[in-house]
């Protein structure tokens, strides 16, 4: 993101099947951040469990009802952001692959 915005320097964009999901996936990352000893600047979201975003300045987090994510593709509509493979990319399901298109 840093060659497109001055917002962040990375978004994460994922989702869950369930707001229930959702909100444990954010709960992991809290916990996560925490134990790393970093600090959210903010969370939003987290009631409704439909869009949950995670603000740590560096990284903001998308966590996304699938629905809610396939509404508002943000993944079209950062299009020109640079796209990083990440470590564990090969050992997801088919379902949670990354599309290029």
């Amino acid at each position: 993101m840093k060659d497109v915005t001055d917002i962040t320097d990375f978004f994460i964009i994922c989702s869950a099947d369930s707001d229930r999901g959702v909100k444990t996936i954010a709960e992991n990352i809290e916990k996560k951040l925490k134990e790393l000893g970093d600090k959210t600047t903010g969370i939003e979201g987290y009631t409704e469990g439909r869009w949950i975003l995670i603000d740590t300045t560096d990284v903001v987090v998308h966590i996304f009802y699938d629905p809610i994510r396939k509404f508002y593709d943000l993944e079209g509509l950062w299009i020109d952001a640079p796209r990083i493979k990440l470590p564990f990319d090969d050992e997801l399901p088919k379902k949670f692959e990354l599309s290029e298109d």
